[in-house]
Order: structure tokens, then C-alpha cells, then sequence
């Protein structure tokens, strides 16, 4: 058994197409709103190559279209397990766009179900991160800062009450105010497994790892970021929790 999905994300984003592509087709862009450390060897035949924790995928580019069109996809592994990324991006009056992004593959074997709801929760949060990036840090780049934590988890209804009682709130919800290591924030992002936060510092996500720690993905703004540093804060930050 197994499972074919196609998902598709749309938003409408108060930049230019350019600046857009810069967010999608360049590794500091990427950089900026998805997870790990990414690099991108632009054109038709290049590659989008990513590096999160062990997972370090490569992806074909099949289709670079600047500012409006870009795809790329790794090749299906020996049980048939594949991803693709369709990007496109139309121009408005007013100089907004519309981006959209169809993510597609197939997941093998007989467990797929919690595999997939994994992955659309996290797909929801990296597109938001994207739309959030490009609107509120328009020409600008961040640096990936990822911390995983320790402890596996048991119970991820109490983990996420605690990080809402650390950000001083009774809930987690969109559009919540908040205050995360000593700056006031906005949740932008919010669902069963992912939160993410902005503050001017910038993008600040949690998510529940696969079967395994709460995992921290923030993306910081700023002309010089210790990253190694930043790493054992967050780090820190998720042992306080439990």
C-alpha cells in the first residue's frame, strides 16, 4: 500500500513576482522560510539541494521559468517514495502576486497515514512561513537556526500547553500576542503539530517531531547571527519545557 497526494497552497502577497523568486530560487531565500540549509544551482538540469539534520535531499530542477515558474523533484527511491515542488507566481495590478505551490509524490507501505499528517501540517507552516517572510521582511535574508529536543514525547497536548504558558498565553491561536525570549511577537501559524511566531527578529517555528522530539526551525534576521550559539539557546529553551 501507499499514498499518492497532491497538495496545493495559495496566497496573495503584497511584493513583486521578483522578490518572490528570490524567496524560492536562491539558498539564502530559501533559507529564510524552510527548514534546514538549502543551495540552488538555478536553471533547467540544476538542483535544489537541502541539508536538514541527516536528511539531505537533492532535487532535479525540471522547469525554471523567472520569475513565474519553477519545479524540481528527487527521483522515486527503491520502495517508490518521491517528492516534487511546483512554484508559480503571477504578477497583480499594484504590484502584488499571487503565489502558488503544488506539492506532490507518493508515500510507501502500510503507515503512510501518520507519515502524510506529519507532512501537511509542516507543509502548512513552511508555506505560511513564505508568505509571512516575503510580506513582513521584504528584501532581506535570514540565517536557518534549527535545535531539536532530548526527549521524545508522550504527551504533545501538555508540551504544547506549556509553550503556550511560556509565551503568556491560555491558548495557542492565529493572531495571538506573545512574548518569546524577551521579544513581542505575533502567532502568524497554528495547528495540531507546528506553531510559528514573528517577532522583528523574525520567524520563529516549532514542530512536532516525526515520532520523536519537539524540533525548533526559526529563521533569524539580523546582520550577524552566531548560529552555533543560537542552536544551545533554543535548545536549552525546549529543556526548560518538560
Amino acid at each position: 500500500m501507499g499514498k499518492e497526494f497532491r497538495e496545493i497552497d495559495v496566497a496573495e502577497v503584497p511584493v513583486e513576482p521578483e522578490q518572490v523568486w528570490a524567496a524560492i530560487a536562491t539558498g539564502p531565500g530559501i533559507d529564510s522560510w524552510f527548514m534546514g540549509r538549502n543551495e540552488v544551482e538555478g536553471g533547467v538540469g540544476g538542483a535544489v539541494r537541502g541539508a536538514f539534520a541527516a536528511y539531505e535531499p537533492t532535487h532535479a530542477i525540471t522547469a525554471w521559468d523567472p520569475p513565474n515558474r519553477l519545479a524540481y523533484g528527487g527521483e522515486p527511491g527503491p520502495d517508490g517514495r518521491r517528492i516534487a515542488y511546483e512554484f508559480l507566481v503571477e504578477g497583480r495590478d499594484g504590484g502584488s502576486s499571487v503565489i502558488r505551490c503544488v506539492t506532490s509524490g507518493f508515500l510507501p507501505g502500510d503507515d503512510w497515514a501518520d507519515e502524510f499528517e506529519a507532512m501537511q501540517a509542516g507543509g502548512a507552516l513552511f508555506f505560511r512561513n513564505l508568505v509571512e517572510f516575503v510580506q513582513h521582511f521584504p528584501g532581506r535574508t535570514a540565517k536557518p537556526v534549527t535545535a531539536f529536543g532530548s526527549t521524545v514525547i508522550a504527551d504533545w497536548s501538555a508540551l504544547w500547553a506549556a509553550v503556550a504558558k511560556e509565551l503568556g498565553v491560555e491558548e495557542l491561536s492565529v493572531g495571538a500576542k506573545v512574548r518569546l525570549a524577551g521579544s513581542d511577537g505575533v502567532l502568524y501559524a497554528v495547528n495540531d503539530q507546528t506553531v510559528g511566531i514573528r517577532t522583528d527578529e523574525g520567524l520563529f517555528c516549532f514542530m512536532q517531531g516525526f515520532r520523536g522530539p519537539l524540533v525548533a526551525t526559526h529563521h533569524i534576521v539580523a546582520p550577524e547571527v552566531d548560529v552555533a550559539a543560537e542552536e544551545a539557546k533554543w535548545a536549552e529553551w525546549i529543556a526548560a519545557l518538560s
